[in-house]
Parts: structure tokens; C-alpha cells; sequence
């Protein structure tokens, strides 16, 4: 008799510690669950092809980016071999003031272009928040001689040097499902101050989508469209002619070779800044207007506490 009252005793006992493992077990996952765990790599770069990304970079850490577009594949073989007898460039720098802000600076040869920028990561994906937001804004200054001729065949005139601005602002709207897939949206608000005729609103909204696929550890593929919200058929009516500028396709991959981001892509859009891969695009698919490039990003480290 004694016996079985030991064994039921005991039996009690490790009841009572197994259910106490499991409660303690329990505490700790809730813990662990109200812990802020931040979504890391949402994309590869600052930019996904032509337009940007929620990424920002490290304090003390400067990117140096190398833009290129070659001519458009439709231009033929002996004429212009498939475009690649054609250039256009963008030479850029931005910098990380923190590790959720940073500015930069660049230079492209298409309309002789300087932009200025700035992004600002406001709020970061993790296990307790759905999305990555970022706010970015840039200003473009067109320095190219007052009566040039613009890719629509417009002529353009300056009178002062306001008329040569361009502001863009943009919301960044990114959410990194798995590990191989991420998708942004980017709301964006483009102002010209000078157009080229009455025909043409200074104000541009445009509606931005785009992803990355993870397809092995270091080649991304990437996609990237930018909708124009334009009243197209009135301009025609208007004018009799189609309305000149569209919305911009970029297709691409992305290779991390670890010190840096090496970017190949197919894109309609031969501009580099949003004033002309968003609002002034002139290429289109349909007609084989394809422009072959790449961009390369190199990371420079000036933080002797960290190692890059």
C-alpha cells in the first residue's frame, strides 16, 4: 500500500513539473514575442533599377554608384550595333548622415542633369509591424544651353534659372515576405517648373510597383513600372498627335559579389532621374525602344568601430 501511494505521489509530482515546464516555456515565447525583431535586406541596394528603394545605408558609410545606358536595340546592327555605340552615364555618391538617413548627389549626361537627394527610413518591418516606410525627395537642376531640343523634338527655352528645377517626393512602401520575395510601392509627386507648352500640367502623379525574386544567394531577379496619371486622350484631341511621354518597364538582376552590387537590366526609360525615367520617358516596348544597362554600387566604410 505504501508503495502505491509513493508511485502516485511521484507521479503527481512530475505532473506538476512537466505542466510548470510548459507554462514557464510558454512565458518565455510571449516574451521573446514582444521582443522588436527588424527585417533585414528588403532589397539589395539603395535602388532597385532606375528608381529607389526603402533601403538606406550605414552611418559613416558612402555609396558610390555607376550608372550606364547604352542606345536602343532598335537602332540596328550596322547603324548603331544595337545600340551599344551609344551612352548615357550617371556618376553618383550618397552618404549615410545615420543608419536611417542619408544624402546624395549625382550627375547625368542625359539634359546635363544635377540631383540632389535625400531618404529618411521613418519606420522599419519587423515581427510587430507589417511594412518598411521611407520618405525621399530629390531636385534636379537641367543645365543644358537655353534652346536645346528635347528627345519629344520640343524645343526648350530658359529665362531664368528657376525655370531649369525639377522636384520629385516620394513615399517608399516595401514589405519583405520570405526570404526570396520583396515588393515596394512608390506614390510619387513630380514637379516641373517649367514645361514644354501649355498643353503639358507641371505636376506630375505617378503610381510606382516593384519587386525582387531571390532566385540563388547573390543573383536577385527585379522588376520595376511607374504608372503616369495623364489625361492622354484629351492632349490628343487636342493636338491631333498621341501624347509623347509613357510609362516607364524595367526588367533586371542584381549580382552581390560582396564588396559590390553589380545591376544588369532592359528598361524603355534611357534616364537615369525621376524627371526622366518617370515624366519625360519617350521609349516604349511596343516599339522596341529597349535600352541595355547596368549600374555598379561600391561601398566605401569611414566607421573605424565597425566592419563592413
Amino acid at each position: 500500500m505504501i508503495k502505491k501511494l509513493t508511485v502516485a505521489l511521484l507521479f503527481i509530482l512530475m505532473s506538476g513539473v512537466s505542466f510548470a515546464q510548459d507554462d514557464l516555456l510558454n512565458l518565455l515565447n510571449e516574451d521573446l514575442e514582444k521582443e522588436t525583431v527588424y527585417t533585414q535586406a528588403t532589397f539589395k541596394a539603395t535602388r532597385l533599377i532606375n528608381g529607389q528603394t526603402i533601403e538606406t545605408i550605414s552611418k559613416k558609410h558612402l555609396n558610390f554608384w555607376i550608372s550606364h545606358r547604352f542606345g536602343s536595340v532598335n537602332s540596328g546592327f550596322l547603324s548603331n550595333f544595337f545600340g551599344l555605340d551609344e551612352a548615357r552615364i550617371r556618376l553618383g555618391l550618397e552618404y549615410g548622415l545615420t543608419d536611417q538617413l542619408l544624402i546624395g548627389v549625382g550627375r547625368s549626361s542625359e539634359e546635363k542633369t544635377y540631383d540632389f537627394y535625400t531618404k529618411y527610413k521613418l519606420l522599419r518591418q519587423s515581427n510587430l509591424f507589417p511594412i518598411t516606410l521611407s520618405a525621399y525627395g530629390s531636385l534636379a537642376v537641367n543645365t543644358m544651353p537655353t534652346g536645346y531640343v528635347m528627345n519629344s523634338g520640343s524645343e526648350m527655352k530658359f529665362f531664368n534659372n528657376k525655370e531649369r528645377l525639377t522636384y520629385t517626393t516620394q513615399a517608399l512602401i516595401a514589405r519583405k515576405f520570405n526570404d526570396k520575395f520583396s515588393f515596394q510601392l512608390m506614390p510619387t509627386f513630380i514637379h516641373i517648373n517649367k514645361v514644354e507648352n501649355n498643353l503639358f500640367d507641371n505636376n506630375l502623379f505617378s503610381l510606382g510597383m516593384g519587386g525582387r525574386y531571390k532566385i540563388s544567394s547573390r543573383v536577385t531577379f527585379s522588376a520595376e513600372y511607374y504608372y503616369n496619371f495623364v489625361d492622354r486622350d484629351s492632349y490628343q484631341l487636342e493636338t491631333g498627335v498621341p501624347y509623347p511621354f509613357h510609362n516607364s518597364l524595367s526588367l533586371g538582376f542584381d549580382i552581390d559579389t560582396g564588396g559590390h552590387v553589380f545591376q544588369l537590366h532592359f528598361t524603355n526609360a534611357r534616364g537615369m532621374v525621376e524627371r526622366h525615367f518617370i515624366a519625360l520617358n519617350t521609349g516604349t516596348w511596343e516599339n522596341a525602344d529597349i535600352f541595355y544597362g547596368f549600374n555598379i554600387s561600391r561601398t566605401f566604410s569611414f566607421d573605424k568601430r565597425r566592419k563592413f
